[in-house]
């Protein structure tokens, strides 16, 4: 089975080769560079939703994959919340057949100075972020989580669950379909 990724970040395309092996075994999972079609920073459900779409789509319609997989990171707003928004990856799973399937990881919260930097200053989470804690390729290893959890959870392990949560239909045929 050949998996096509929109993105050619390593923890995006690791993530869904780990779950995808564990799913279907043997898989040839390659990244590709796609547009998300939205900003570099989503902010909203549905902007976070329409990038990870877009890259599954795009991905898929790129290379001829079995599968495409969009993964979109961003913040949407969330009552209760120090901060007032939570972070979470969505991740969507497109099939030639024009099937979507779309889960998300658990959402966690910035640091108060990286939500002002990305609503008022337009700056990406993952930039505000390495800039915080001095490290310019942070969002292309463990990620902001992975310092946030002090390396209990890794930006790898969260995509992991938004891709394993946008598998749940395709694992269960006769359940949704």
């Amino acid at each position: 089975m050949r998996i096509a990724v929109g993105s050619t970040n390593p923890t995006k395309v690791k993530a869904v080769e780990n779950v995808m092996r564990r799913i279907y075994g043997d898989v040839d999972v390659i990244g590709v560079e796609v547009d998300s079609g939205v900003p570099d920073q989503p902010i909203g459900i549905e902007e976070i939703v329409r990038g990870a779409i877009n890259r599954a789509k795009r991905a898929l319609e790129k290379t001829n994959a079995d599968l495409g997989v969009g993964i979109e990171a961003g913040i949407y707003p969330f009552p209760g919340t120090l901060t007032g928004y939570l972070d979470v990856q969505v991740c969507a799973v497109a099939s030639p057949d024009g099937r979507i399937t779309i889960g998300h990881s658990p959402g966690f919260e910035y640091p108060p100075v990286v939500i002002k930097r990305i609503i008022k200053e337009g700056v990406e989470a993952g930039v505000a972020m390495g800039e915080l804690v001095r490290d310019p390729e942070l969002k292309r290893k463990v990620g902001a989580i992975g310092v946030l959890s002090k390396g209990l959870l890794t930006r790898t392990e969260l995509n992991e669950m938004a891709v394993l949560m946008a598998m749940i239909p395709r694992m269960n045929p006769s359940l949704f379909f």
